[in-house]
């Protein structure tokens, strides 16, 4: 089934279409959200939130915005992002034990491998050094534009205009 096969079956709230939607974007999706979310449960609990969100959501997807992908890839590191500063997910965190976190040391060891499957490290790889280090704050690791900034010491403007001339870069790159 094609994309916009399946945006048709969306929009029409058709059951069948949930599932071909699941079957095609869960596994990225899931992969960008287990990038933010290390733990690997609340990651799947995050998946879930976000295909409810896009399937109650779809009215608001508007084509000649951006395309179909780009918009639930940004519900899913939206979600992921509410997800990581939710007052109960950090309180949960702090009552994690040591076995825990060589747990999540392996799985973010697997994970980049989860990310190149999707390809956009390698595309990432091929910008400058500063937009490297401003796309991984930014995208990879769920940080604010000022987080960043801090981070980087350098001021929030500047953040906000590198971001933008990235993503550009970025698109060049990938030919959107």
């Amino acid at each position: 089934m094609s994309q916009e096969e399946l945006l048709v079956l969306i929009y029409k709230k058709d059951e069948k279409a949930f599932t071909h939607l699941y079957d095609m974007y869960s596994k990225s999706l899931f992969s960008v959200i287990h990038v933010l979310i290390k733990n690997r449960e609340e990651a799947e609990d995050v998946l879930q939130d976000v295909f409810v969100k896009i399937w109650k959501n779809i009215d608001s997807y508007n084509e000649s915005k951006g395309r179909f992908y780009t918009w639930i890839l940004n519900i899913a590191r939206n979600t992921s992002i509410d997800k990581l500063r939710s007052k109960n997910f950090n309180n949960s965190q702090k009552n994690l034990s040591s076995d825990n976190f060589v747990n999540l040391l392996d799985e973010s060891n697997k994970l980049t491998h989860k990310i190149d499957a999707i390809g956009i490290q390698e595309f990432v790889k091929k910008l400058k050094p500063k937009c490297i280090e401003i796309i991984n704050l930014l995208f990879f690791k769920g940080y604010t534009q000022q987080e960043a900034s801090e981070e980087l010491a350098m001021p929030l403007g500047t953040i906000k205009t590198q971001n933008r001339n990235c993503i550009n870069d970025l698109r060049n790159y990938l030919k959107i």
